[in-house]
């Protein structure tokens, strides 16, 4: 449909709009926040897509999440931040939306539907999460964005893609790690089937949107074009699976669940020791084989025809690690970690959660923050994880009321007294 007829918006506001857009992301000229002047219009639910808008908008981008009436359903996940005289705040939620803005659009309305094209045409990015389908059939599709956002970088993010025949089939991070091939290799050897104790598929997939998204408007930049990003869950679980698949086409051979342990490398698992306590030995090369032997007591290993070379190791693992567990049994787990320190041997404990969250580097490294919530709590939450020279992570802006920011974004982005 040519531009102007039946979109909602007239030939007159897009050429002013195509006039008037940002060649290059504006910046504060402090580094702080990097991709200051970017906007990013997000029409994300739960993880995988609001997961991409959070990197983007912890680096400074100003991301407007657009939320269905009475909010996104990720809102209503437990566990609450509560108190006696507060609603209740999902600690999910916020985890995955700070530094955002919310505003409330009912997409099947069509003063709704007009003012989220409005709010597109002003965006530099666009990251949704739906089936596929579902943009095109309201008229927030790529090819629809585009006519009146020529340079737009839109972003999908689905189960299975834009193509092929599983295109249409919905998809949650369990869905795609089954079809994957990710839960063949996680667990133990004769166990069932069991899942990535985190949504490795949601979150490894938010996380190459986000970069697509940066490489994407760059291109815009440089060629005054368009993008269209279409990011596969299930394309991304077998892009970051490149040593089971190289070991598949290399040797023939199915790649196993193996518990801890390695296809390749030995001694390279999870051992306990004589608390009963667990501890990883990763020594993944003939050198720190060597002085694995000399801590455990046992110089002659390193010449055993069995363990000799990495690949005598990988092929006598079982028979390895038994001999290797029976020496271990008579320390405790912290000797032993101690130990491998001080011979440079990687090894390290294998923590919970509440342990993992208190170590002393985690704390010194300033990982944890302090986030306010719209009731008054103050929770902790997980920083952004990279560190940049000329940049410092910060929740500038809270977790969001639902809808919170309708009137200041009409006002910022449409301009004052535009709202629908």
């Amino acid at each position: 449909m040519p531009a102007g007829q039946g979109d909602g918006l007239d030939i007159v506001e897009m050429q002013l709009i195509n006039e008037t857009r940002i060649s290059e992301p504006e910046s504060s000229g402090d580094g702080s926040r990097p991709l200051e002047g970017v906007r990013v219009l997000e029409f994300g639910q739960y993880a995988a897509g609001p997961f991409a808008g959070l990197l983007l908008a912890d680096w400074g981008a100003d991301v407007v999440k657009v939320e269905p009436v009475g909010g996104e359903g990720l809102r209503a996940w437990p566990p609450m931040a509560t108190s006696e005289n507060s609603d209740g705040y999902s600690f999910n939620f916020a985890a995955i939306n700070r530094n955002k803005r919310s505003v409330v659009i009912d997409l099947k309305d069509p003063d709704g539907l007009e003012r989220a094209k409005r709010m597109a045409a002003h965006a530099h990015i666009v990251i949704e999460n739906f089936r596929p389908g579902v943009m095109d059939r309201l008229g927030l599709g790529y090819e629809a964005l585009v006519q009146f956002n020529p340079r737009l970088v839109y972003c999908t993010v689905s189960g299975y893609g834009h193509t092929g025949p599983y295109a249409h089939k919905g998809a949650f991070d369990i869905a795609i790690q089954g079809a994957s091939g990710i839960m063949s290799v996680t667990g133990d050897a004769d166990g069932p089937p069991a899942k990535c104790g985190v949504p490795v598929a949601d979150f490894t997939s938010g996380t190459f949107a986000a970069l697509s998204c940066m490489v994407a408007l760059r291109k815009a930049e440089q060629t005054g074009k368009p993008s269209r990003v279409d990011v596969s869950m299930l394309s991304c679980m077998l892009a970051i699976s490149g040593l089971q698949t190289g070991e598949f086409w290399g040797t023939g051979s199915t790649p196993r669940r193996m518990g801890s342990s390695h296809p390749q490398n030995a001694p390279y698992q999870a051992f306990h020791g004589a608390d009963g306590k667990w501890f990883i030995v990763a020594a993944g090369n003939d050198r720190l084989w060597s002085r694995v032997c000399q801590v455990v007591g046992q110089p002659e290993l390193a010449a055993d025809l069995r363990f000799a070379a990495q690949s005598d190791r990988s092929a006598n693992q079982k028979e390895l690690a038994i001999l290797l567990q029976e020496l271990f049994r008579h320390q405790t787990a912290k000797w032993w970690l101690d130990t491998f320190d001080q011979a440079q041997v990687p090894s390290a404990p294998v923590l919970d959660y509440a342990e993992a969250l208190n170590t002393s580097h985690i704390r010194e490294t300033g990982l944890i923050h302090s986030m306010d919530l719209p009731n008054g709590q103050v929770i902790p939450t997980v920083g952004n994880p990279i560190a940049m020279s000329d940049y410092a992570f910060t929740v500038f802006r809270r977790p969001a009321l639902v809808g919170e920011h309708d009137a200041e974004i009409d006002r910022e982005w449409l301009g004052a007294g535009s709202a629908a």
